[in-house]
């Protein structure tokens, strides 16, 4: 009864494995050679931004932030909305304007008065190379598609990992290519064995890139929202206000209140928008646990809230562990590790194909029609 079971399964798995693997490959190839390239966007970009970060330091006719400030609202034609807090006196002053895909970032020289670059990130290289990896250059069909075939990808190490599971060879096939065969078994078993292998690794992977998709990624954020476990109401600034109580405080009294605060990685301060806003405070970090956010009242400097990844919920903090993950940002072995299973995926994907064009009736479609008997 078992073995009439595992007959009638094995066939019907393989075929699902063999026809959706053989039209996700070309993307899953595209995914992980954009991956690779992607994950050497700060090393590609660095030399850029240094350039338009050092200046030469003087003593004289130095704006302070508040002039800088006022400044970048008259020279630049978006609106600032926030400002990159300074690590040294021979750096330029960063102002962002814009999120995500839309952000841009404003450098301007304190000591000359003038502006040494504008770099908006929508027109940059990696930017596109994102583009390719997130939505195919298709916009939002294009993210459907991705999210299409990274879910298959799940199914596709399941099924494989059934269907690889070496009957009959004993330990000895988890371990070795078979060499001595044809081509074909070759390509096979080098597509099968890196795909148990890296499979683990590779299921990581997809759950850090899902949460950026349309309907797997909102439909975990509207669990969070029923849960409570994402971040805590007041970490986003909308729901606080100022109170217009006499003048506003300058922005290099918050400034300075930032860098006591000696916040881990690069500080940020989000600028108030409007009479009522207020200025919040947060870094950016590889040290996820050291996350902080920081409320301030424009006009009193009084801190209304501060939040730390305590407060964070426990949804949102695997989706941010796992996402983090996903772009190697934890540090060198990360990044290495990222680069592995990227390599390791295009091996996987290759090996597949170069086995199907091995196959050994090459004018068919690659896999023959049976019938499930009864049990």
């Amino acid at each position: 009864m078992k073995k009439r079971i595992i007959k009638n399964i094995y066939p019907w798995i393989w075929k699902w494995h063999f026809i959706g693997g053989i039209i996700s490959a070309p993307i899953v190839i595209t995914l992980a050679i954009t991956g690779i390239i992607y994950l050497f966007k700060d090393s590609y970009e660095a030399p850029r931004k240094l350039e338009l970060l050092q200046i030469e330091q003087k003593t004289e006719n130095k704006m302070n932030f508040q002039q800088q400030w006022e400044f970048a609202q008259k020279e630049w034609k978006k609106k600032p909305t926030g400002v990159v807090l300074p690590k040294s006196d021979d750096e330029c002053t960063e102002f962002i304007s814009g999120r995500f895909s839309h952000k841009s970032n404003l450098y301007i020289d304190p000591y000359s008065q003038k502006v040494t670059g504008v770099i908006n990130i929508n027109e940059t290289d990696m930017h596109k190379v994102r583009k390719l990896h997130g939505e195919l250059l298709l916009g939002s069909f294009g993210t459907k598609v991705v999210e299409l075939i990274a879910s298959w990808m799940v199914v596709l190490i399941i099924t494989g990992l059934y269907l690889f599971w070496p009957r009959g060879r004993g330990w000895k096939g988890f371990f070795t290519v078979r060499t001595n065969q044809t081509k074909r078994i070759l390509f096979r078993d080098v597509h099968a064995l890196s795909g148990f292998w890296f499979s683990l690794l590779l299921l990581l992977v997809l759950a850090g890139g899902l949460p950026w998709t349309d309907v797997f990624g909102n439909n975990f954020k509207w669990v969070q929202e029923k849960t409570n476990t994402g971040f805590p109401a007041t970490w986003d600034s909308r729901t606080l206000k100022s109170k217009p109580v006499g003048e506003a405080i300058s922005l290099d009294e918050v400034i300075s209140k930032a860098s006591q605060l000696k916040l881990a990685g690069s500080t940020i301060i989000d600028l108030p928008q409007n009479p009522t806003g207020v200025y919040s405070i947060y870094n950016e970090t590889n040290e996820l646990s050291k996350m902080e956010k920081i409320h301030i009242d424009q006009y009193s400097g009084e801190i209304l809230v501060r939040h730390n990844w305590s407060d964070v919920g426990i949804l949102m903090k695997a989706r941010l562990w796992v996402m983090a993950f996903h772009q190697g940002e934890f540090g060198l072995w990360n990044w290495y590790l990222m680069i592995f299973v990227a390599t390791g995926l295009l091996i996987l994907s290759v090996s597949a194909i170069v086995s199907y064009f091995y196959r050994k009736q090459p004018k068919t479609l690659g896999y023959q029609k049976y019938q499930i008997t009864s049990l």
